[in-house]
C-alpha cells in the first residue's frame, strides 16, 4: 500500500511508502556499500562451503541465478 501522504503542504510531493528518513544520499550509499560487501563476503563463504561439500559449478551457479562459467571465474581459486 502506497502513502500518498501530502508533504509540506505541497500537494505535489507526494511520499511514495519508499521515502524513509534515511539520512543524506551519501549516508545511504554508504550503508549500500557496506551491504554489498557484507553480501559478498556471505557469498564467498557460501561457495566454499558448497564447493566442500561436494557442490559443482552448475549448482552453485543454478542456486545463485548465475551461470556455472561466471561461478568458476569469480571463485576459481576457491576449488
Amino acid at each position: 500500500m502506497v502513502d500518498q501522504t501530502v508533504v509540506g503542504g505541497h500537494p505535489g510531493h507526494m511520499r511514495t511508502g519508499f521515502d524513509d528518513d534515511g539520512g543524506t544520499p551519501i549516508e545511504e550509499l554508504t550503508r549500500v556499500a557496506a551491504r554489498r560487501r557484507d553480501l559478498a563476503r556471505d557469498e564467498e563463504v557460501a561457495v566454499r562451503r558448497a564447493r566442500h561439500a561436494g557442490l559443482s559449478w552448475a549448482e552453485i551457479g543454478t542456486l545463485l541465478g548465475v551461470s556455472k562459467q561466471a561461478m568458476h571465474k569469480k571463485y576459481r581459486k576457491v576449488g
